[in-house]
């Protein structure tokens, strides 16, 4: 139901030892999924998630998540290679395409040569488990993933985006690719349920009750970034005390969030290029 983040896990707030700490928290009080990507804060996360989980048993209580960047198949298995070594594992139980951001990105990972093959390869070679994508731009570039996938006989085992209170206004992900994930019995992973605190910081709804919003909704889990002991406790206690909102409850969420929706306002990482880490550095995509 609740996956820790790596993005917030890797950042200077935290101390090696501090970020460690957090992450047997989260294990302990029952947190069993933990989410990275190779770009997070210069491998950072990975690292500081491979010390956590390198020792003590803790690698084998956690699905273990992490995500690439190269578009060709090269570039994608030198950046798998990188996070094992990062994460002190063998293996990580899911893989993913991050940033499907571009209309094109599918094509790119479908191509001869792409990123793709590189997927499959690893899944064949065991370094992977399951294989999937994600993306916060456009709900479009997730459908097109999709199409193209299913033109090379292809289906993603899970599906990673934003979805929270604001979402159905605006671009909505919610209405345009949960139904597509569910035709294809695609695992469908919840990200930025405060979106990066815009959303959070207007106070239209508790934190617990937009944790349940995005809990409310057919996901197998909402990844929540964790950069202190209170965000953790914070998320354990929405997973813990979870009941599926009624119907009445969620108009009332979305009515309020509805006022504020502007075209995408509180969801910037829609709208612009601050979010997006292959535009600031697309040499991390590879040929």
């Amino acid at each position: 139901m609740l996956a820790m983040g790596g993005g917030h896990l890797g950042t200077s707030v935290l101390s090696d030892v501090e970020a460690v700490h957090l992450i047997h928290r989260g294990i302990d009080q029952g947190v069993t999924f933990l989410d990275n990507s190779w770009d997070y804060n210069d491998g950072r996360s990975e690292e500081r998630m491979g010390a956590a989980i390198g020792h003590g048993g803790y690698r084998r209580r956690v699905f273990l998540a992490t995500k690439f960047d190269g578009r060709d198949r090269q570039t994608a298995t030198k950046q798998l290679d990188e996070s094992l070594r990062r994460l002190q594992t063998d293996h990580v139980d899911l893989w993913q395409f991050h940033e499907n951001i571009r209309p094109d990105d599918a094509d790119r990972a479908f191509a001869p040569r792409g990123a793709i093959e590189a997927m499959i390869a690893a899944k064949e070679a065991g370094k992977v488990r399951f294989l999937g994508f994600t993306g916060h731009k456009h709900p479009d570039y997730h459908v097109h993933m999709f199409e193209v996938a299913a033109q090379n006989g292809f289906v993603f085992d899970t599906v990673q985006m934003p979805l929270n209170i604001m979402d159905p206004h605006f671009r909505s992900f919610e209405r345009g690719v949960i139904p597509l994930a569910q035709q294809t019995d695609t695992g469908i992973i919840a990200m930025k349920t405060f979106g990066d605190r815009a959303i959070l910081d207007t106070r239209i709804a508790t934190p617990l009750q937009m944790l349940h919003y995005s809990m409310s909704l057919p996901v197998a889990s909402v990844v929540n970034g964790v950069n202190s002991i209170y965000t953790l406790d914070e998320a354990v206690t929405a997973a813990v005390s979870f009941r599926p909102l009624s119907e009445a409850q969620i108009a009332a969420l979305l009515a309020r969030s509805a006022a504020q929706s502007a075209a995408g306002a509180l969801e910037r990482y829609k709208i612009s290029d601050d979010f997006d880490a292959t535009v600031q550095h697309p040499e991390w995509m590879g040929s």
